[in-house]
C-alpha cells in the first residue's frame, strides 16, 4: 500500500520507526537518485558515440581516451550503485529495509537519510571497517 507524503515531509525519530510515510519517502529518494543514475549513464553513452577519436594532434587524443577512461570508471561504480539501489527497493517492498543485517536493530534516520542504500548500523559498520583493516594488515 502506496501512502500520498505530505510535500514537506522529512523522517523524524519521533514517529514509529520504518511507517509506512518513512518507507514511502525512502523509496521515493531511492527512485529518485536512481534516474538520476540512470540518466547520467544515458548522457555519457551519447556524448561518447559523439565524440570522434581520431584526433589530429596525438596530446589531444591522449587526453581525450583518459576523459573517457575517467568517465567510463565513474559509470561503472554507478552501475553498481544501481544494484545497491535496486536491492534497497527490494528491501522496502519485503519489510526489511531500514534494519542492521548483521543486527537487525534499526539503522539509524540520520544514517539512512545520507545514505539510503546502507544495510549496517553505523556500529555494525565501524566493525565490519575494523575487521577488514585488521585483515588487511595481517
Amino acid at each position: 500500500m502506496r501512502v500520498t507524503l505530505p510535500p514537506d515531509y522529512a523522517p523524524s525519530d519521533d514517529e514509529e520507526f520504518m511507517n509506512a510515510y518513512q518507507l514511502e519517502y525512502f523509496r521515493q529518494k531511492l527512485l529518485r537518485w536512481r534516474a538520476e543514475l540512470v540518466q547520467e549513464a544515458t548522457d555519457t553513452l551519447s556524448n561518447l558515440t559523439e565524440q570522434n577519436l581520431q584526433q589530429p594532434d596525438m596530446a589531444d587524443r591522449a587526453s581525450l581516451e583518459t576523459e573517457h577512461a575517467i568517465e567510463l570508471r565513474t559509470r561503472d561504480r554507478e552501475r553498481k550503485l544501481i544494484s545497491k539501489i535496486d536491492s534497497a527497493l527490494k528491501r522496502i517492498e519485503d519489510g526489511s529495509y531500514g534494519y542492521c543485517e548483521e543486527t537487525d536493530e534499526p539503522i539509524a534516520l540520520r544514517r539512512l537519510e545520507a545514505r539510503p542504500i546502507a544495510t549496517l548500523s553505523l556500529e555494525a559498520q565501524e566493525r565490519h571497517e575494523r575487521m577488514e583493516r585488521t585483515h588487511r594488515d595481517e
